[in-house]
């Protein structure tokens, strides 16, 4: 999440939140037509009637989030059919059935559609027109097409927090050479550029501080559409992860409290150790006001800035699970992939709990190239794998390459102490820097 926004030095002062009461001096035109001022399309089906197990339910995504909600599935009973170009891909060698062919291939999705009772994404970047024409097969689609080209598009995505209103940073589109050089824009300066579409851990973004760097940040973006937003002062960065039945019924994973380094998600905490519950509360209200205004079926990951002086804004949502919320698989009676095939299927939606306090350590590539490394090499797990508490998640990516999502380490513990020492113990085996 740290990569939307920089972090100042503590204490720095802050932006007025933008909101849709909010007097800020620039905000995002409105979107008449676009997806998010649209009410979410109908799903074809009846999502009510549960989805008996045993049947095949499809992935449009072959990542690792497909690959644990594969996992996920097929404990349930279900079968697995993975639509994915990539031949190796983690997802598509757990399921069922791997479909090795692109996202918008018609005879891949017709294939999909003859298989599946249901289909579901993995990654929101998957084109919402292959979702609209499995809607046109007849298939049940969650989340709905309409809900996911929200989500990957940030203008629409802003305009959907001001409709809900939930407050998000003061921001404006940038389409143009014309619109970058504006005068209109200084009061959002400095700022984060980022494209509209398509940027993720960090990428298509750039902080700008004058007039000048917003242009030339502008131009090596390809000129494509942007938006940019006011930095904000923050105090810590937060998620919540909503799971919404076709019915309405939604229900909510524990807030949590997450570090970014380098824009990629480092470690998560929770419960939160240093979030009041009113924030809490708050973040779960928006989370589930979006997951309602959206009218949105599946799980939805909402990612908040608390700032400086204890406000909150939203920052972006991801239509799907999320890394943050990972640690349910080992602290929560229900993961969130449980509760993402529950609603894809029809099945009662239960409120989670938190069993276990938790910590999440992300494992990248970088494990596998030490310093100096002429060879990737595995790590040596057996002294983490001997921590009170420890569950060790990889992904089965065959290459591990700097950057890459290779797994996870989970810390459980009966309380948040217990988790936290321990899990420090275990970055400093890994050679992770302590949080």
């Amino acid at each position: 999440m740290s990569d939307s926004l920089t972090q100042p030095a503590m204490g720095a002062g802050t932006a007025a939140v933008q909101g849709p009461s909010s007097t800020a001096p620039s905000t995002a035109p409105g979107l008449a037509g676009s997806p998010s001022a649209a009410p979410a399309q109908a799903l074809p089906g009846d999502l009510a009637a549960a989805i008996e197990t045993g049947a095949c339910i499809g992935v449009m995504g072959g990542g690792q989030l497909g690959r644990m909600f594969v996992h996920a599935a097929q404990s349930a009973g279900y079968q697995v059919a993975v639509l994915e170009p990539d031949a190796a891909s983690p997802a598509g060698a757990a399921a069922d059935l791997h479909i090795p062919a692109g996202y918008e291939d018609a005879t891949a999705l017709a294939q999909l559609a003859q298989r599946c009772a249901a289909v579901t994404t993995e990654f929101e970047n998957v084109p919402a027109a292959a979702l609209r024409q499995l809607q046109a097969l007849q298939v049940v689609v969650a989340p709905q097409p309409a809900a996911v080209q929200v989500c990957q598009h940030r203008a629409h995505e802003k305009e959907l927090f001001m409709r809900a209103q939930v407050p998000c940073a003061p921001h404006a589109l940038i389409s143009s050479a014309s619109a970058a050089a504006s005068p209109a824009h200084q009061a959002l300066l400095p700022g984060i550029l980022k494209t509209a579409t398509l940027g993720y851990d960090g990428k298509g973004q750039q902080t700008v501080h004058s007039a000048a760097e917003l242009q030339q940040a502008f131009a090596a973006l390809g000129g494509t559409p942007c938006v940019l937003e006011k930095r904000l002062a923050l105090r810590h960065e937060i998620s919540v992860v909503v799971a919404r039945s076709a019915s309405g019924d939604a229900v909510h994973l524990p807030v949590q409290q997450n570090l970014h380094r380098q824009g990629v998600l480092a470690v998560t905490q929770v419960p939160a150790p240093d979030v009041d519950a009113a924030t809490q509360q708050r973040a779960v209200q928006c989370a589930l006001q979006l997951a309602q205004v959206l009218q949105y079926v599946g799980v939805l990951c909402v990612e908040f800035f608390v700032l400086a002086d204890g406000s909150l804004v939203a920052n972006e949502m991801a239509p799907r699970p999320h890394n943050s919320g990972h640690y349910s698989i080992d602290a929560c009676d229900l993961s969130q992939f449980q509760l993402q095939l529950r609603c894809l299927t029809g099945q009662p939606l239960v409120q989670p709990r938190q069993h276990s306090a938790a910590v999440m350590l992300n494992l990248l590539g970088d494990l596998w190239w030490p310093m100096g490394a002429a060879a990737a090499r595995t790590p040596d797990w057996a002294p983490v794998l001997a921590l009170p508490g420890a569950h060790l998640h990889l992904y089965g990516k065959a290459e591990a390459r700097r950057g890459r999502k290779m797994g996870h380490l989970t810390i459980t513990a009966p309380d948040a102490q217990q988790a936290r020492a321990v899990a420090l113990q275990a970055a400093a085996l890994l050679g992770l820097p302590g949080f």
